[in-house]
């Protein structure tokens, strides 16, 4: 490779940067109420959290480096499991997502009701939520472009109000108000801590695509499992830092019937003007992340439909590039989920939706992880090598059976039943590639 080549290609910090900012999306705005409701005591699950975390990313780089067929953790799994967790994976990740945008588009009205006080009613609720979803969807039309642009843009909206509250949110913080919240509800600490192990899991999703950019990177085989580890590990430490100073400056009964955590702390240190601006910041935040995972869903429909794993009409474009058949099918799946998930608390409507988005998740996570082990047979790695990323890998499917574990019974009942469809659907997929054994006996 030639230096100039060498030198367009983005070094060890640039993508450490990359992969953190990917990864603090709109995940962590609705969190600090939701923990609430479980206790400073969450503080706990952050750490587990964070531990469980840096192993499914480790093994995901690991998988993005050694599997270069497209189709990523769907890919990942087939090396392992055959062509029918392909279709599973891209099946139970479609659904994920379609469950995540519902739950991005909640947080979003919950950061608009001090704007819109009319809100309050589950029905205009509902109807924020649609509105935001069909106008997020349309504008997605113009292609991958203009969907990148915001994107990158919007996000800071959200990042800069949490690093700034890491660091500055200190001066605020009072210790008895923290350990006050410590554990209100006097659960045991085992029943605690897995309370919120879907809740902080959930600010971690998207991590699969975190060694997605393998080929912009400079001696990528070193360099992309420390950007993902590095990249990880600063999250986890803005996460837990930005949800520990706020539980020690809101009040735990106040904080837990927030819908805009946020903006309502920065009301607190600053004045109610400073908190509207965030409360704005994190509302473009979430429209710009929803705008991003939709296409990123379409994207995942389109992929596997050129696989002959979804129909044929997710894969048909526009001019610029967008799925538009798939995306509106995407758009009615989500409008139908905002009905079924209506609730008069617009917390426990996000919470519903989180342990659901989180569960379903598991299953490509779980599939495509236990790939590794036969990608690094194939590959012919040195023993050290092997047994590094087995182990890993092995730590990262534990740790994603206990966020399953963690969901709760209501989540992997429903989670369960949405997965079994999917096999009913892969049956009629696999059914087409059979060919009757006249015909094979005929070619004979």
């Amino acid at each position: 490779m030639s230096s100039d080549a060498s030198s367009k290609k983005m070094g060890l910090v640039g993508l450490t940067v990359l992969v953190a900012v990917n990864m603090m999306g709109s995940g962590i705005i609705m969190l600090p109420a939701s923990l609430a409701q479980v206790g400073t005591i969450s503080l706990l699950s952050w750490v587990i959290t964070a531990a469980g975390a840096m192993c499914i990313a480790y093994t995901f780089a690991k998988c993005g480096a050694f599997c270069k067929r497209s189709g990523g953790m769907s890919a990942y799994s087939e090396e392992a499991h055959g062509k029918s967790s392909f279709f599973i994976s891209s099946y139970t990740y479609y659904v994920c997502l379609v469950i995540s945008c519902v739950a991005i588009a909640v947080s979003a009205v919950g950061y608009i009701k001090p704007f819109m006080p009319w809100l309050n009613t589950p029905v205009h609720t509902f109807y924020g939520v649609v509105a935001i979803l069909v106008v997020t969807m349309v504008a997605n039309f113009g292609g991958p472009k203009i969907t990148g642009q915001i994107s990158s843009f919007t996000v800071w909206g959200i990042i800069l109000p949490v690093l700034g509250l890491s660091v500055i949110g200190w001066w605020w913080f009072d210790p008895q108000t923290f350990m006050a919240a410590w554990n209100p509800h006097h659960d045991t600490t085992m029943h605690s801590v897995s309370s919120g192990i879907a809740l902080t899991l959930w600010a971690f999703l998207g991590i699969e695509s975190a060694g997605a950019n393998s080929d912009a990177v400079e001696n990528p085989e070193r360099n992309v499992p420390l950007a993902v580890l590095f990249g990880t590990g600063f999250a986890a430490v803005v996460y837990i830092l930005s949800t520990t100073v706020i539980q020690g400056i809101i009040p735990n009964a106040e904080l837990a019937q927030s819908t805009a955590p946020f903006g309502l702390v920065f009301s607190e240190m600053f004045n109610p003007t400073v908190g509207n601006v965030v409360t704005l910041a994190a509302v473009i935040a979430c429209i710009g992340s929803l705008l991003g995972w939709q296409f990123t869903n379409a994207q995942v429909s389109k992929a596997a439909a050129d696989e002959g794993l979804f129909p044929k009409i997710f894969a048909k474009t526009n001019k610029a590039g967008a799925p538009i058949m798939g995306m509106l099918i995407m758009l009615a799946a989500e409008l139908a989920l905002a009905v079924m998930t209506i609730s008069p608390n617009l917390v426990n409507q996000f919470n519903a939706l989180l342990n659901l988005a989180v569960f379903v998740n598991m299953v490509p996570y779980i599939l495509s992880m236990t790939g590794l082990e036969v990608m690094l047979r194939k590959n012919k790695v040195s023993p050290a090598q092997y047994r590094l990323g087995a182990t890993v890998g092995t730590l990262g499917v534990i740790y994603s059976i206990y966020g399953v574990y963690a969901c709760g019974a209501e989540a992997v009942f429903g989670g369960t039943i949405l997965t079994l469809f999917g096999y009913i659907f892969y049956g009629f997929i696999a059914a087409r590639d059979v060919k009757p054994e006249a015909d094979v006996k005929a070619k004979a």
